[in-house]
């Protein structure tokens, strides 16, 4: 019991007390707030893959388009609805069905 007397009247002990806590709740870098730049770093490391990924299958799709003709042409016809001037277009919309709920 004397020793931890003796710990908590020493100035050196305390100070040292003083500023881990300070560090650790009290100031702008504190855990919480370098617990949530963590997680943020994470998800921007994420969203980081996630678009490198989706740039290399639009570069490897716009090699195809721009080497290869029938593969424009296809594209053109699927994603703009674009003919030839003696075809026509039907689009086809499959309707999903509706839910029916108990009292209907």
């Amino acid at each position: 019991m004397k020793r931890l007397v003796d710990l908590l009247k020493n100035k050196f002990f305390l100070v040292s007390l003083a500023f881990i806590i300070w560090m650790l709740f009290f100031d702008r870098n504190d855990i919480i707030s370098q617990y949530d730049y963590r997680n943020q770093v994470k998800k921007l490391e994420q969203e980081r893959d996630f678009y490198t990924k989706e740039i290399a299958s639009v570069q490897k799709d716009l090699d195809e388009l721009t080497t290869n003709k029938d593969k424009l042409e296809k594209f053109a016809r699927e994603r703009y609805l674009m003919k030839r001037d003696n075809e026509d277009v039907f689009v086809i919309i499959e309707e999903k069905p509706e839910k029916k709920g108990l009292f209907q």
